[in-house]
């Protein structure tokens, strides 16, 4: 592998599911000899996706997903991120499959790009059978760490560092507290990636059918590595300006306080975006650390309203357990809205900006 493990923990991170279990969960590869162009397969419309009444999502394997992590009772924020993350992931599956129906992707890399934002998210959020695995707090809820831990030495002795320094208000530690949780999700990205990948390479010649992941060329599957090393780039980068914060504290100068934010513009800035592109995006920046902000207080008022929600079922006054509920439900549909929004826009900003780096080339 051109790219290393990057360690979180004494432990480490777990290895992502089997890859023949994700294969089952994309659904089944194109049959040899069909799917051509005058073909029945191509002409006749395709039967709907199967879809339980009152389900979430428009495919099964995905409601199986929800209903499993309902069942292991995340929490409310953690749901509702899982939520945007599986509306996410329908939404690429089926201009997938649009794009496939039309022949295209035929090297399969749309497919494999696929698996593995699926096995980020089944690892993110401890889907994947493994009781060990570490689960990423993206829920930036606390305005102060309840929890010093971070599972990885380096980003506490920044933490214990920044907090004894004197250089930091109640508000800046906590935007520095969601910085380095930040970072470490894209550590435990970075690693699920690295793992699917390697997967990939080691059973692409040993699947059931030469028409599942043996599609996946040899050389796409090394485009990848290019991947993996701008994002362990991007890794190192950050981690340097967490270091730089955390002995000097942070600048007034500052042009953003959202991690994701920071994160594209430090990017933005090194794209080939001419300055009058450059100053659109800045602005197109701002209006999303605005949604970010939005999404996050529903967040914290999801959080409010499932505690006082529990409080109040202990009662027993169903007049006023029935309006909690109400509000509740309203709360979360709208967190849930507001998620969606904001993974869309991240999705959107990074493509033009990966769109700007290939110009240069």
């Amino acid at each position: 592998m051109a790219s290393s493990r990057l360690g979180v923990g004494s432990r480490g991170l777990p290895p992502p599911p089997p890859l023949l279990l994700l294969l089952l969960l994309l659904g089944p590869w194109p049959a040899a000899g069909h799917g051509g162009k005058y073909s029945r397969e191509k002409n006749e419309p395709e039967p709907p996706p199967q879809r339980e009444p009152g389900g979430e999502f428009r495919m099964e394997k995905l409601n199986q997903l929800w209903e499993k992590a309902q069942r292991l009772q995340l929490s409310p924020v953690k749901l509702s991120e899982l939520h945007a993350d599986l509306k996410m992931q329908e939404r690429e599956e089926f201009a997938w499959k649009k794009l496939k129906a039309e022949g295209l992707d035929a090297d399969g890399e749309r497919a494999a790009k696929l698996l593995r934002n699926l096995s980020v998210i089944l690892a993110k959020y401890g889907l994947d059978g493994r009781k060990d695995a570490q689960a990423v707090n993206s829920n930036y809820l606390s305005d102060t760490a309840e929890d010093d831990s971070l599972g990885d030495p380096k980003l506490e002795k920044l933490w214990h560092k920044a907090k004894s320094s004197g250089k930091f208000s109640s508000e800046e530690l906590a935007k520095l507290w969601r910085e380095l949780q930040h970072h470490r999700e894209k550590v435990h990205e970075y690693n699920v990636l690295l793992d699917t990948l390697s997967r990939t390479e080691e059973t692409r010649e040993n699947v059931i059918s030469p028409l599942d992941v043996s599609r996946v060329k040899e050389d796409v599957l090394y485009s990848k590595h290019a991947e993996l090393k701008d994002r362990l780039r991007a890794i190192n980068q950050g981690y340097d300006r967490l270091r730089q914060v955390s002995h000097r504290g942070y600048s007034a100068e500052a042009e953003f306080e959202e991690p994701r934010v920071i994160d594209l513009w430090d990017m933005a800035k090194s794209a080939n975006f001419t300055e009058k592109e450059l100053e659109s995006f800045r602005e197109e920046l701002k209006h999303f650390e605005a949604k970010i902000e939005k999404h996050n207080h529903y967040q914290k008022q999801l959080e409010i309203s499932h505690q006082k929600l529990k409080h109040v079922e202990s009662f027993g006054d169903q007049e006023h357990v029935s309006r909690n509920k109400e509000k509740y439900a309203m709360l979360e549909e709208k967190t849930k809205e507001l998620g969606y929004k904001v993974k869309k826009h991240f999705q959107d900003l990074s493509g033009r900006i990966s769109r700007a780096r290939h110009n240069e080339l």
